[in-house]
């Protein structure tokens, strides 16, 4: 009996999705199980499986389209049996996706943990006198595209332009509909007979409207909801770095002698910081759920990762049961992994604390928004040299870094911060903590 093949719902956040890849073409036999098409999500590109076994009798969408969830993109059955008309046809526009998850309702006012008075609200600033209209400036006309509109390209292809500073707009694609693959990426010979290459150099040309991908959408959506629904409040702390960067010279220098070698970053040992401070201050690692507080076990660490895309927050299972190596290890895998776009959905949803660090990026401090429904988020700057006063009041150069923390007033009072930032701050500067 002939059965559809529709979209599915991949991620719990996701409305549509864009079949990057047919991995399986009409006439093919396939199994229930196996794999037949590559899928993009608003968070990572997932491979799609036959729900049916038989033969591929119609695929109904080109790779690079957009298609909403339970639409359908294919029909499967037996060689020679009838398949009903409208199912030769996509049915993309009648297709119901679900609603996105809508944000909650503002909460009630928190009132000041602890007797504490609430800093009053910073006076409005003035409002400056408009500034003048400069003159027109003449820009340059932006090349013609070769591919109007939107671009369909393979992620591999995008990756190899991006790196390659191509505008992929220029690139004339060979594979289906147009889409813009490896082969065609290497073989664009720039200026030459292929046409410009390069993105536009000299006068910028007037900003252009670009629609947001999937994962851009979502990344607003809850960012906006956090924002907007949860009570932040801020703290921060500032760690003598000096103890960490000689215990941590001392360690590498025994890993680079294993089979194979090791090396432990910064971010290692302030990820196992994070969640070993949760052990004394168990209040942190907690999450508001509507009318209680959900207290975890667990301390299932989410660590921002940067992608193409926007950011994923992959997720180390059980940290408190894990060591600093295996912290490492985990977390090197799931961001090279975040970064091609492999991730299985429960590699990267949940999480109980999350930490994102910003000091490979020149970032000295800043605080992050809180990822819902999580109480709590760690903000990591980089570590840098200043001139401190030492116990003997003298002044020494010292090596500091900044660990903030932002947090849910709903779920975690200021003292209960500031006993665990102290805490992070003291594992931090007595490393070998860390290590037992």
């Amino acid at each position: 009996m002939a059965k559809e093949i529709t979209m599915p719902l991949l991620s719990p956040s996701m409305t549509e999705g864009t079949v990057a890849k047919w991995l399986k073409k009409e006439g093919d036999t396939v199994k229930s199980g196996e794999v037949i098409a590559e899928v993009e999500t608003d968070k990572a590109t997932m491979e799609l499986e036959a729900f049916d076994s038989g033969t591929i009798r119609k695929l109904l969408v080109e790779e690079g389209t957009a298609v909403p969830i339970n639409a359908r993109i294919g029909v499967i059955g037996s060689p020679d049996e009838d398949i009903p008309e409208e199912w030769l046809k996509a049915n993309l526009e009648e297709a119901k996706a679900p609603e996105p998850e809508k944000a909650e309702k503002p909460a009630a006012k928190a009132e000041p943990a602890n007797g504490s008075t609430p800093a009053p609200a910073p006076a409005p600033a003035p409002v400056a006198a408009p500034a003048p209209v400069p003159a027109p400036v003449a820009v340059a006309a932006p090349p013609e595209l070769v591919n109007g509109g939107r671009v369909k390209a393979s992620p591999l292809a995008k990756k190899l332009a991006r790196e390659r500073g191509y505008n992929l707009g220029l690139i004339p694609g060979s594979g289906p509909g147009g889409r813009v693959t490896k082969r065609d990426v290497l073989g664009f010979k720039g200026n030459g007979s292929g046409g410009a290459s390069l993105l536009p150099k000299g006068p910028v040309a007037e900003p252009g409207r670009q629609p947001a991908s999937g994962m851009r959408k979502v990344i607003a959506q809850r960012l906006l909801q956090s924002k907007t629904t949860i009570p932040h409040f801020y703290l921060q702390v500032e760690v003598d770095a000096a103890p960490l960067m000689s215990t941590r010279a001392a360690l590498n220098e025994e890993l680079a002698q294993m089979d194979p070698p090791r090396k432990l970053t910064v971010n290692d040992f302030v990820l196992k910081a994070v969640v070993q401070a949760t052990h004394k201050v168990p209040h942190i690692n907690a999450a508001w759920d509507g009318d209680a507080i959900v207290q975890y076990g667990d301390v299932d660490l989410a660590v921002a990762v940067s992608v193409e895309a926007g950011l994923l927050t992959p997720i180390v299972r059980s940290a408190n049961q894990k060591s600093i190596v295996a912290i490492s290890n985990e977390v090197k895998d799931l961001s090279k992994r975040a970064k091609e776009g492999s991730l299985k959905p429960e590699e990267f949803q949940g999480g109980t604390i999350t930490v994102s660090n910003m000091g490979m990026y020149g970032i000295e401090s800043f605080y992050a928004i809180i990822n819902p429904p999580q109480a709590s988020i760690v903000a990591v700057g980089g570590i840098v040299k200043k001139p401190v006063v030492d116990a003997s009041d003298n002044i020494v150069v010292g090596h500091r870094m900044m660990i903030g923390l932002s947090g849910d007033h709903r779920v975690v009072d200021g003292s209960a911060g500031a006993a665990y930032l102290a805490e992070v701050r003291r594992l931090l500067e007595a490393p070998a903590l860390l290590l037992i």
